[in-house]
């Protein structure tokens, strides 16, 4: 799954992703421990897709994306804009 589509999730949505690829890998590792399944690239897929998932989940817990980021913008375009001012009343 793509990050974006991970992005558009709601929370509850997220909690079930992970949950479901974490079991989907966990049967995956125990049918090549068994020799039945030789899926690594898969396992690899579904490793990422969790470690996104879980990404996603603290950015959104310490609020990254979203309000935070657009005040830190505004707050680098003010700075930019004293600064700025500051060349010019030299």
């Amino acid at each position: 799954m793509e990050l974006e589509k991970i992005r558009n999730l709601t929370d509850a949505e997220l909690r079930h992703q992970e949950k479901t690829a974490a079991e989907q890998l966990f049967r995956l590792r125990f049918q090549v421990s068994l020799g039945q399944n030789d899926g690594m690239k898969k396992i690899r897929e579904l490793r990422k897709e969790i470690a996104r998932i879980k990404t996603v989940t603290r950015e959104r817990e310490l609020e990254i994306h979203g309000e935070q980021k657009e005040a830190a913008a505004a707050a680098a375009a003010a700075e930019t804009k004293a600064a700025e001012a500051k060349k010019g009343a030299r």
